[in-house]
């Protein structure tokens, strides 16, 4: 009688398979990249003198900014929503999320070399930072993320009056940086980078309730096939950590060094 084989135990060098992208979140990303990259590049020429302009009140750079960070957190809850359907558990967000605390950090100290007065402490990387961790534990609530999405849009509005009005008193401890994080101001803080969890929060809220609806009843729109011409787009999608990382210093060292060697 032939023996029965004997099942092989798993090797421990097969890995698991890497999980699925989607290229049309990847290049809406992407999207985002080339849009920040250009801002920056127009900042960093306002920056060096060589086209002054006001970032900080023409509303032709602040609603461009805007839409940019938007873009972002939205991908981000996107980007979370899909995750946790592909069965993304605790470790492998973990080590996600150190990266881009780090990263944060770096930013950080980089930008007190730059910009020693107005110094980045809690900006997009460091909001992002705080509100992955938030989004996660607040997948659970489905529809209500919605309702939770314009909540966290409309406080930071009502938390202006309020502290500038009849909660004055309280507003030296909201403005103060150990709590304007939370974006809960009466005035924003002088910084160059500012992206508190509020109203922010709302934004990745909802790229994490429009990704569920998506991949519950839409999920063919997700894997919609791009042009050959929008796929380097989703390359760069998948590689906006380090590009983010890489690019500004790229861009303002050959402007420094255009700038030195015009003088």
């Amino acid at each position: 009688m032939t023996p029965l084989p004997v099942p092989s135990s798993p090797s421990p060098f097969v890995f698991a398979p890497r999980p699925a992208r989607y290229d049309t979140v990847d290049a809406l990303r992407g999207l985002a990249m080339v849009w920040m990259t250009v801002f920056h590049f127009c900042f960093d020429l306002s920056h060096l003198g060589f086209w002054p302009q006001n970032f900080r009140v023409d509303p032709f750079w602040t609603s461009q900014r805007t839409v940019i960070v938007s873009l972002f957190l939205f991908c981000a809850g996107l980007g979370q929503a899909i995750a946790l359907q592909q069965g993304q558990g605790w470790a492998r967000f973990g080590r996600r999320w150190a990266q881009i605390a780090g990263c944060a950090l770096l930013v950080t100290v980089g930008s007190v070399v730059m910009f020693p007065q107005s110094f980045i402490y809690f900006g997009v990387l460091h909001g992002m930072a705080v509100m992955l961790l938030v989004a996660r534990l607040t997948a659970g609530w489905g529809r209500w993320l919605w309702l939770a999405g314009l909540l966290a849009l409309a406080l930071p509005p009502l938390a202006h009056h309020l502290l500038t009005g009849a909660w004055a008193d309280a507003a030296p401890w909201f403005n103060s940086r150990w709590l304007n994080w939370l974006g809960l101001v009466g005035r924003k803080p002088f910084t160059e980078d500012y992206v508190p969890v509020l109203p922010w929060l709302g934004v990745m809220w909802w790229g994490l309730a429009t990704g569920q609806w998506l991949l519950a009843r839409r999920s063919a729109w997700l894997q919609w096939r791009l042009p050959t011409a929008l796929r380097p787009l989703a390359w760069l999608g998948r590689w906006s950590l380090s590009y983010y990382m890489v690019h500004q210093p790229v861009m303002i060292g050959v402007l420094m060094a255009v700038a030195w060697w015009r003088a």
